[in-house]
């Protein structure tokens, strides 16, 4: 009896409810490289900075 209500196009429409297509994983990889980005920013000003003061002493 279960053939009886089987759905023709599940196959075709199981896509629809892989992983890759939920809002969770397009909220998580929005912005694939601003934590690598702000820590490599974070990482220069600093770097800067410390130079900077460096280059006064000497001068």
């Amino acid at each position: 009896m279960p053939e009886l209500f089987r759905d023709p196009w599940a196959k075709r429409e199981a896509w629809r409810k892989h992983p890759l297509f939920s809002m969770r994983f397009y909220a998580r990889n929005m912005f694939p490289g601003l934590g690598l980005g702000s820590a490599a920013f974070v990482a220069y000003l600093f770097w800067e900075k410390y130079s900077a003061d460096k280059k006064a002493l000497h001068h």
